[in-house]
């Protein structure tokens, strides 16, 4: 078999040890482990898959060498203790038997946590420098301390080993403890372990000392590290090739390249509008200057991108991290050439951003079996075929027919629209959301490879389904806007109309956007790159409070840059031809210029009527989606799967 992606898919070496290729599954918090820090079935069976799909390497998410205080995460796995290692032990032997290398990523949050996290104790860092991320400011380390985390690192290595895990990397990148020794940024200190490069870099080459030590020089050690802080006065790519000659001096057998810290999130864990490998130019600076192997990360999500680093001696590994979340058979898709079956990740942020973030387990927008490998380790073939209509093609619908299709059901798909994709098609088209019809297209293609009867451009009335003859009617009809009882609201345009381009907005005119949640500021932002005067009005506390935070973060950041008007605590009353009225919280009446309005309320279930119109035909039926609950993404594509296992 010729293989497309050859240099992909040689092998690799990091010290002596020999990988069957390329690609490297980057650490990411998931909230899959115990309560206790301890490796769960769940997280076992997550990783296990990932390794059945083809990657060469997996690295462990956080793994805390001191609990609670260095957490970052609310179920973080921890190896602080012996009794931690028949976890470890259990999950790489699972991993090795699917043919992949694991390491273990030791990890402490410094002052990247809060009291929430750590149990009610104060974060701790080099120096008392304040962390604007999460508004925390911790304390210092005294020297007893610094010397007593050097040797919580080394032991953590040691019991890795112990449990079978090929090798380890230090986490010193990402604004966490380690990255805090080295960064000029946060580390004020005078003493020994602060100051110039290589005294800030005391600590962690204080930690590599120690783990070759105690292991030897044959035990892999990986070291991950910022190319740049993308803050004042933080490392920068000059003095991160400094420091990657350092670590190649002291040891180190391979440097894993990333950047940002939590003060400046949308570079660490990027949301939708990132380019794709907009990172790479950082690894492939830092392979200049070393002789050890250097992987790269950031939004890699083409397998022909990610060949090509290879090809061009860029970097020696790609790690591909929400990427496999979204598709765990990434890399045996790519090296069979079926690149087109890639369900890609779409950089949403639901997974870390939305859910591990807030102490949820991660899920996946696009992949419904995340943190469920242990519910679905496969799809049962149906006991008996049935037919199945669908009705809707949105995301929850399209997901439900190709699930059941799969099974071996009979399955047909109603949808009014000449397209699959219903809400995605709108949800791609506000400022660098274009990679949200990535997952338009892996549902047309797969209803496709299904072979789903896909009648596109046609509603579903009782008639039609009836005269089918279904088993069971699995209903996606999604959702319609909430259009709300305000005097004039006529002149108003629905924010879908809007984004579809049915409505024309000129430049430089005076709009306020009603509704400051997702689709109102997505809207809002719509309007804002085409060059309008843009309000939003809001009766809560704040705007984007339904959006992922670092998307928020970042959008927030825009809208303040290019000054949108933010009006929250109000109500509007009333529409005039030029101008909105509004009652704040203070029960106080104003009006605001308004050339233009438009409407951004929230939505409600549709198709609720045909429910009811099946169901006194004595066809069962199924609701999902909007059409069962108005919600993400994640919620709709989650419950369709769930329908489409079920019937």
């Amino acid at each position: 078999m010729t293989v497309k992606y050859s240099h992909l898919f040689s092998e690799g070496k990091i010290g002596n040890l020999r990988l069957r290729n390329r690609i490297v599954m980057p650490p990411m918090g998931t909230n899959f482990a115990n309560a206790d820090g301890s490796v769960s079935q769940t997280l076992i069976d997550y990783y296990t898959e990932r390794a059945r799909g083809g990657v060469g390497l997996i690295i462990v998410e956080i793994v805390c060498v001191d609990s609670p205080v260095g957490k970052a995460i609310t179920n973080q796995l921890c190896l602080d203790d012996d009794k931690y290692i028949g976890g470890f032990a259990d999950l790489a032997e699972s991993v090795h038997l699917e043919g992949a290398k694991i390491f273990v990523q030791l990890h402490h949050a410094g002052r990247q946590t809060t009291p929430d996290i750590t149990g009610g104790i104060q974060p701790v860092c080099p120096s008392a420098t304040h962390e604007g991320f999460l508004n925390v400011t911790p304390r210092e380390l005294s020297n007893e301390e610094i010397e007593d985390l050097v040797q919580k690192f080394v032991s953590a290595a040691v019991r890795a080993k112990m449990a079978g895990i090929d090798g380890v990397e230090l986490h010193g990148a990402h604004g966490y403890l380690i990255g805090q020794f080295m960064s000029p940024h946060i580390n004020k200190r005078t003493d020994k372990w602060g100051g110039s490069t290589e005294r800030r870099m005391r600590f962690p080459l204080e930690i590599i000392r120690g783990i070759r030590e105690k292991l030897g020089p044959n035990f892999p050690i990986c070291f991950r590290f910022n190319a740049d802080d993308f803050v004042e006065d933080g490392i920068d790519i000059e003095e991160a090739k400094k420091i990657a000659r350092i670590l190649e001096d002291a040891g180190v057998d391979v440097l894993n390249v990333s950047v940002g810290i939590y003060e400046a999130m949308p570079t660490l864990l990027e949301p939708f509008h990132f380019e794709e490998g907009w990172r790479v130019y950082t690894a492939e600076a830092i392979k200049k200057v070393v002789n050890i192997p250097v992987i790269t990360v950031g939004v890699i999500r083409d397998p022909v991108l990610a060949d090509s680093i290879i090809a061009e001696g860029k970097a020696d590994f790609v790690a591909i991290g929400r990427g496999l979340i979204a598709d765990p058979e990434w890399p045996k898709k790519a090296y069979a050439g079926r690149d087109e079956e890639i369900r890609k990740c779409i950089s949403c942020n639901t997974c870390i951003g939305l859910k591990v973030f807030s102490g949820q387990r991660m899920r996946c927008s696009v992949n419904p079996r995340v943190g469920y490998e242990w519910k679905y380790p496969y799809l049962p073939c149906a006991c008996e075929k049935k037919k199945v209509v669908v009705i809707g093609g949105g995301p929850a619908g399209a997901y439900a027919a190709i699930t059941a299709a799969s099974r071996g059901h009979e399955v047909v798909l109603f949808e009014k629209e000449n397209k699959i994709g219903g809400q995605l098609n709108i949800s791609c088209l506000p400022p660098g959301k274009e990679k949200i019809s990535w997952f338009t297209e892996w549902l047309e293609g797969e209803l496709k490879r299904q072979n789903v009867t896909l009648r596109l451009g046609e509603c579903a009335t009782p008639e039609k389904i009836s005269a089918l003859r279904p088993d069971i009617v699995i209903l996606a009809t999604g959702a319609e806007p909430i259009v709300p009882n305000i005097p004039s609201i006529e002149r108003a345009y629905l924010s879908w109309d809007v984004l579809k381009g049915k409505v024309n907005v000129p430049s430089g005119e005076e709009v306020v956007v009603i509704g400051g949640g997702l689709v109102g500021c997505e809207t809002a932002h719509y309007l804002l790159d085409k060059g309008c005067k843009v309000t939003i009005v809001e009766m809560l506390d704040d705007i984007a409070l339904d959006m992922e935070p670092i998307g928020r973060f970042d959008l927030l950041n825009t809208f303040v840059s290019k000054g949108v008007k933010m009006l929250t605590k109000s109500l509007v009353t009333a529409i005039t031809p030029e101008t909105i009225q509004i009652v704040d919280a203070y029960k106080r009446v104003r009006e605001v210029p308004a050339k233009h309005v438009v409407l951004a309320v929230g939505q409600k279930p549709a198709g609720c009527d045909l429910v009811k119109a099946l169901c006194d035909m004595g066809i069962p039926v199924i609701t999902v989606g909007d059409a069962r609950a108005v919600g993400k993404i994640v919620d709709a594509v989650l419950f369709g799967f769930d329908a489409g296992v079920k019937v």
